[in-house]
């Protein structure tokens, strides 16, 4: 940010790349990237940031670094990325950059160990550190605590996920084999519930929240595993590169031949729920050659097995085995999963076809018939039953008696379809249900003290075809991204001010509008889909026009044909919507949206599987076949909604969450091609954006992430503490730990109720929170000297107020007897001064005798005359002398002898002076003279300087009049504007409205195209013209109006170059082409240091302020409002004038003020209560700006500075602005500020800038330059 330092500009796959500030724009930077020199691009000042010295240098914690700013977050995480440091801290929260490979050593048992017991700082950052401290804080606090993995498909939620498990289940279980059934489940879990998708090839098709329970021990007890939301669609369609569900592919190439041949089972290519999408094993090559040949596709043989180091379809087949049996099923239940999976494959395999008579029904294939054989004797069902059920339709009458008439209605191929997939989607979702139960039954667990729990749930989701399996996904994303703001921004934000720490407020993005949108009542989507669900012909079209109609002029809420991707500009009104969520616009086609929201099968086709010769197929649909309402039973068709059914579950899930503790892990996933060693810049930060990071860096620029209440810490060592520390208050306490640890200030601050520790400084509270028995004491001892040394400075400050409160008191006697005397000494002088003056007057009187008896024995003549009656002079003098010392005499008395001693004096003198010699008289006379005319010049001066000191005190009187006189008109124009200020202000509120409107707006533009370009480098073209722009987007009437207003502005600089600006007013005679460059160089200089300010370092003390802060402070309270115009035209309209140096006249002309205030610096602020660092801020003003400034420092050298060379250390605001002509006493005589300028070798600093062509033409360099010549 400084001279010659690197600054972060945007790149467009980069992210971020560096380059150098080469010119200041009108809200743009001019930027030259170090990689290409001679290059240079403009980025908006908003997106520059600066960088660290070291931009190879890499932190554990992002809060460590020197600037806290999205662009060294995103090159912390690439170094550390590209040195395979794939988890790194913001503070409490855990980045997880997806390596997609296997990091050595990084999960093992040494790993675990030892990282149990220590809190986060203390080693490199980790998953098993995050779980750590969940524990930890479960212990201490007394409370359960959450872990919210979250991240986009393909981040490595789910790895992170199990990690988590086995640290907690290996570091605190109980060492019974119920630690080692939590882990074992997840494989089970992950082969019914996972799948391969084109983003992520262990992609979890379903939410999933698994508590780990614990006794008062803490030690693990047991375990629950809730799951929302299984992707059902799946189970009867793909897309090209996805697969169904990894049990089907394991099956078929893991299940030995004896099972091979009670299912039925063929290779995937044969059967029709798996051959539409991707039909290749995940094999490495020696697993795939185990497999044989004819298990595999003719796609595998063709393109080779799908690779992933994680997976393995025939060894996770064996391992998912071995699991079950660990969890604790049996052969046969084993078997019963594996008989109901290979049912629905062959339920997939019925074909239909038309029976050609007027009934308009359909029949089974011939060759189904084999197939329907099949899968009716694995799910235990009559075969003519099944194929009845699949081709009609029990309808009940209500007209004919209380049973009414049963009445088959046949089925068209495409309702048979239907039929069939939702059978197909039903058993397997009921089967996923099961196995969830079988494995929450085999952890079980009495009682409970608290839990931890890890939510794994599928990330934000977009493609370039969207269902109403994402609409859920997306909408439970942004519940937990309102949930991760409540947590982490409001909430912090809510604490901080309510301990009274003084953080900054945080501003971010609330999504409440988008939730609404999809949950509020009546008017949400899935009430108005739900409602749909109910009407007798319900049909997707028309839930999609019914959207759009009741949310016309949603933000949120778009037609399809508004979309950046050409795929979706295809779709009718009536075949989708968009929505903007928080990551970005997504467009979900409502095709089969009203199908998919009913969980509810026909009264014949679940009559069929209730009744189902297999027990363990009934068990499946036992419950819902016991929860059929009444309506369902009368024969209609029963509506059971999914979407409200997942929103009633998210509800208690956030309901739990907030109930808890939490953690964060926001995983990354570093590219879209999944391999590894490669960094894409942009999709990471669009990542890091999206979840908030940004954001939470900005709070903890200034923030205190960890915390401790205070009687914790007091309770936890009370039982220790010797009788005489018990006595201490909690507070008191820690103080005096702190103090003993000799723990930095900066580091933490005391609130109202607990310390806070800023980010990366735990380690020291782990020092307090795990001390044995030994530190214990040790730690004591430190805490028992702090209290002396504090209690014995204590007793220093008293007793040193008393000695001063003593020599105070022994100050005021001593000026009270001053006072005495001086009264008595004036009384006194009142009393004698006529008789003491007049005694003065005569004594020197006496002292001219001297000189008369000199004059006498000079005479040549008359001597003896002379000298008597020299004698009887000096005897009268006597006499007056001895009469004034015995008697009380008056002045005028006194005055009167006196007087007639002096002409007798006179005479005398006189007599003799003619008696001297005429060279003798002239000589003495012109001494006299010269005496004389010495005292009228003393006089005189004088006189002079009464007049001067007159003079600036009717100057210093007409100033202050002044500026009485302007605050009384400035209190008159706010009486006038008082009549009108209720307008401006609802004027203004609603411009400010408008303007954070279009903010979020473009930013949500923003996330939408990045969203876009995201899929359209990978499925879709992008649309690379901006079509019709959103209607929340156009200008409204005041903008539009005052862009008009703009373009008959007679100079438009927006696109000048900062050096044209200060060559133009160094040169140009045209006073408003001059006026109008100060202007706008003044507002660049403003926009500037905002920026500075708004990136500065975060230990900066202030030091390099331009002006005093209460200066500063008043301009930052004014609302000013400076709108300008681009005009790209506007450099060829308004050319730079040719070169002058004629600027002395306007200089001359303008008004000239100057003014003094004190300041001190914000480091020193607390430092020296006492104000002994106060220094002195002189500035000049020149007109309306700045022409010279200086700064005393009482332990430094003057700081001068001239407009022109230091434009960028000088202030940069109007002496409007700066509030001084409102301060009194602030302003002073130009004699004043010359007089200290000239002090400080202003005169010299000046004279060289204008030699060097630096000095920027004003009135004092008119003025030096006149003296000169």
């Amino acid at each position: 940010m400084e001279d010659g330092k690197p600054v972060w500009a945007p790149h467009p796959t980069d992210g971020f790349q560096l380059g150098m500030i080469v010119d200041i724009g009108a809200d743009t930077l001019t930027i030259e990237p170090l990689n290409q020199k001679g290059k240079t691009f403009l980025a908006p000042m908003s997106q520059v940031f600066p960088a660290e010295d070291d931009v190879n240098k890499h932190v554990d914690d992002n809060c460590s670094l020197m600037y806290l700013n999205e662009a060294t977050l995103l090159n912390n995480v690439r170094v550390r990325y590209n040195k395979d440091h794939i988890y790194t801290y913001v503070a409490n929260i855990l980045i997880a950059v997806n390596p997609y490979y296997d990091i050595p050593k990084l999960y093992g048992p040494d790993a675990i160990k030892s990282y149990r017991g220590k809190s986060l700082g203390t080693l490199p950052p980790h998953v098993y550190a995050i779980a750590d401290k969940a524990y930890r804080d479960m212990k201490v606090l007394k409370m359960s605590q959450s872990i919210i993995v979250s991240g986009e498909s393909g981040a490595g939620k789910t790895e992170n996920t199990k990690f988590v498990l086995r640290y907690l289940t290996t570091t605190y279980g109980s060492g019974q084999d119920i630690d080692e059934r939590i882990v074992e489940a997840n494989p089970l879990l992950e082969a019914f519930g996972n799948a391969k998708t084109v983003r992520n090839n262990n992609s979890s098709r379903f939410g999933k929240f698994v508590e780990i329970h614990f006794n008062e021990k803490n030690a693990v007890v047991g375990g629950f595993v809730s799951h929302y939301l299984l992707e059902k669609s799946r189970i009867c369609m793909q897309s090209n590169d996805e697969r169904n569900y990894h049990i089907f592919y394991r099956l078929c190439a893991g299940a030995s031949e004896d099972i091979k041949k009670k299912l039925h089972l063929d290779s995937p290519d044969s059967f029709r729920y798996l051959n539409r999408g991707c039909t290749r094993y995940f094999a490495s090559k020696d697993s795939d050659k185990q497999i044989m040949q004819n298990r595999k596709s003719p796609e595998h043989v063709k393109v080779g097995a799908l690779k992933d180091p994680l997976l393995d379809d025939q060894g996770d087949f064996n391992r998912m085995c071995v699991a079950m049996k660990k969890i604790g099923l049996d052969d046969i239940e084993k078997l019963d999963l594996f008989r109901v999976v290979a049912g629905v494959l062959h339920l997939g395999n019925i074909d239909f076809e038309e029976t050609g008579s007027s009934s308009g029904g359909c029949v089974l294939k011939n060759q189904s018939g084999q197939t329907l054989e099949y899968c009716a004797d694995l799910l235990g069902l009559d075969r003519d039953d099944l194929r009845v059920s699949l081709t009609t339709r029990v309808m009940l009458t209500t007209a004919g008696g209380a049973k009414g008439t049963v009445i088959k209605v046949p089925l068209k191929v495409e309702q048979a379809n239907n039929a069939r997939d939702a059978l197909a989607k039903a058993v397997y979702s009921r089967l996923f249900d099961h196995v969830v139960k079988r494995v929450n039954q085999c952890f079980p667990f009495e009682t409970s003290s608290n839990f931890i729990g890890v939510l794994d749930i599928a990330g934000f989701e977009y493609f370039e075809h969207n269902s109403f399996e994402q609409f859920c996904i997306n909408y439970c994303n942004e519940k937990l991204q309102q949930f991760f703001n409540e947590r982490i921004l409001k909430e912090e934000q809510e604490l901080y001010q309510k301990e009274g720490l003084g953080v900054n407020e945080v501003r971010y993005v609330d999504n409440q509008d988008c939730i609404d949108l999809v949950e509020a009542k009546l008017v949400g989507v899935l009430d108005i889909l739900d409602e749909e669900n109910r009407l007798p012909q319900p049909s997707d079209q028309h839930f999609a026009l019914a959207v759009h109609s009741k949310h016309k002029d949603h933000f949120r809420l778009t037609v399809p044909r508004k979309s950046k991707l050409t795929i979706h500009r295809n779709l009718r009104d009536d075949e989708g919507f968009i929505i903007r969520h928080f990551a970005g616009a997504v467009c979900y086609e409502t095709t089969r949206f009203v199908e998919k929201n009913n969980d509810a099968l026909h009264m014949s086709l679940e009559s069929l599987v209730c009744e189902s010769k297999d027990k363990f197929i009934r068990e499946l649909f036992e419950n819902s076949n016991t929860t059929k309402d009444s309506k369902q039973k009368a024969g209609k068709l029963g509506f059971i909604s999914v979407g409200n059914k997942f929103k009633t579950q998210l509800n208690l899930l956030l309901e739990k969450l907030r109930s808890t503790g939490s953690s964060f892990i926001r995983c990354v996933k570093p590219n879209l091609r999944m391999v590894s060693h490669q960094f894409e810049g942009a999709l990471i930060l669009s990542q890091l954006q999206c979840s908030g990071m940004v954001s939470v860096l900005d709070l903890m620029q200034g923030g205190f992430p960890s915390r401790a209440p205070f009687h914790e810490l007091y309770n936890m060592y009370k039982q220790y503490m010797p009788d005489k520390l018990t006595r201490l208050n909690p507070r008191l306490f820690c103080k005096a730990l702190f103090k003993a640890l000799g723990l930095n200030d900066n580091d933490f601050k005391f609130g109202l109720t607990r310390v806070f520790f800023r980010p990366g400084k735990f380690a020291e509270f782990d020092q307090i929170m795990k001390s044995d028995p030994d530190h214990l004491a040790e730690l004591l001892k430190k805490v028992n000297t702090w209290l002396v040394c504090s209690r014995w400075k204590k007793v220093q400050w008293c007793a040193l107020s008393v000695i001063k409160l003593r020599n105070k008191m022994s100050y005021r006697a001593l000026a009270c007897i001053k006072i005495q005397k001086t009264v008595r000494m004036w009384l006194c002088k009142r009393k004698h001064k006529p008789r003491i003056d007049g005694m003065v007057k005569v004594r020197n009187l006496k002292k001219h005798m001297e000189r008369f008896n000199a004059v006498v024995n000079g005479l040549k003549e008359g001597k003896q005359e002379m000298a008597k009656q020299v004698q009887e002079l000096a005897a009268a003098v006597d006499t007056l002398l001895a009469k004034i010392k015995t008697t009380m005499m008056t002045w005028k008395e006194i005055d009167t002898e006196y007087q007639g001693l002096v002409k007798r004096s006179e005479q005398l003198l006189s007599s003799m002076q003619k008696k001297k010699q005429e060279e003798e008289e002239s000589e003495r006379l012109k001494h006299i003279e010269e005496e004389m005319e010495k005292e009228r010049k003393r006089r005189e001066k004088e006189e002079l300087r009464r007049k001067q000191e007159e003079e600036e005190r009717k100057m210093k009187a007409e100033m202050e009049l002044k500026r009485k006189q302007e605050e009384e008109d400035r209190k008159k124009r706010e009486e006038e504007e008082k009549v009108i200020q209720a307008e401006l202000e609802i004027q203004l509120a609603l411009e400010r409205e408008e303007q954070a409107q279009r903010s979020t707006i473009l930013e949500q533009e923003r996330r939408d195209r990045e969203l876009a370009m995201r899929i359209a480098q990978s499925e879709a073209e992008l649309i690379t013209e901006e079509g019709q722009m959103d209607a929340g987007l156009r200008r409204g009437p005041q903008v539009q109006a005052t862009k008009a207003a703009a373009g008959v502005k007679k100079y438009d600089l927006s696109k000048w170059k900062y050096a044209e600006l200060r060559d133009v007013i160094n040169t140009s005679c045209d006073i408003e082409l001059l006026a109008a460059c100060r202007e706008e160089f003044h507002r660049r200089l403003k926009v500037y240091h905002a920026w500075k300010s708004k990136n500065k370092k975060r230990n900066d003390d202030g030091s390099d302020q331009r002006a005093p802060k209460s200066v500063t402070d008043y301009a930052s309270s004014l609302l000013i409002q400076i709108k300008f115009f681009n005009d790209p035209t506007a450099a060829e309209q308004n050319p730079a004038p040719p070169m002058t140096v004629q600027h002395q006249e306007v200089a001359m002309n303008r008004q000239q003020r100057y003014f003094r205030i004190p300041f001190i610096r914000p480091a020193d602020q607390y430092k020296d209560p006492q104000n002994k660092k106060k220094g002195w801020w002189y500035a000049h003003f020149d007109g309306p700006w700045i022409a010279r400034q200086m700064e005393l420092h009482p332990d430094k050298r003057p700081i001068v500075l001239v407009a022109g060379k230091d434009d960028m250390e000088m202030c940069e605001l109007s002496l409007e602005e700066t509030g001084l002509t409102r301060k009194r006493g602030a302003e002073i005589l130009p004699r004043q500020f010359e007089e200290i300028w000239e002090r400080c070798d202003g005169i010299q600093y000046l004279k060289k800038a204008i030699e060097n062509k630096q000095a920027r033409p004003t009135h004092a360099t008119a003025m030096l330059q006149s003296l000169l010549k």
